[in-house]
């Protein structure tokens, strides 16, 4: 019998690459509760969950770290990778969260938007971002967060995993919360 409590899974579906310093993070490497999504800047669900994850962060605080990882679904949407890629050159300029942030809420106009454009706004070197969008480095970043997420059983996104333990309840931040305060309970 199915049950209607959120939880997360420690079989078979735990984070295959575990979070290190190298991981795009938002809060402390201390905190108890860490928050693996992977996603999709094209993908319409991931951005319906963006304000969930922010709500999550205004309530745990320092108490919760939160980490992105690319999973561009290409096959479906034609602008993900190259939103990737842009987040990953802006990551090279310490700015990979107001890039992040700058692509979802834009993400209507990704087919749109120069790119480029984007990364002015948010005051990054031009010249450093274009040369950084074409490195080998980036496209390598965005090929080991798809690969890791593909090893974590990942298969669409938003994909999220609590703790390393993949987490399979509704994407709302009640709900969330619930699995959050049993994650960090088991660790105590």
């Amino acid at each position: 019998m199915m049950s209607d409590t959120p939880t997360t899974s420690s079989t078979g579906t735990d984070l295959a690459v575990a979070v290190s310093p190298a991981d795009h993070a938002i809060g402390l490497e201390t905190a108890p509760i860490t928050l693996v999504e992977y996603g999709d800047y094209e993908c319409p669900d991931c951005l319906n969950a963006q304000p969930i994850v922010a709500d999550l962060r205004r309530r745990l605080g320092d108490r919760l770290r939160v980490v992105f990882r690319h999973y561009p679904l290409s096959s479906i949407h034609p602008r993900a990778s190259a939103a990737a890629v842009a987040a990953e050159a802006a990551a090279a300029q310490q700015r990979f969260w107001d890039m992040h942030d700058a692509l979802f809420r834009h993400q209507r106009e990704l087919a749109e938007i120069d790119l480029t454009h984007l990364a002015l706004r948010i005051g990054l070197e031009l010249y450093r971002f274009q040369r950084d969008v074409d490195s080998a480095a980036s496209a390598k970043r965005i090929r080991d967060d798809f690969d890791g997420g593909a090893r974590s059983g990942v298969r669409g996104t938003p994909t999220f995993f609590i703790n390393a333990h993949r987490y399979r309840g509704a994407i709302d931040a009640d709900a969330m919360m619930t699995a959050m305060a049993t994650a960090a309970a088991s660790r105590s």
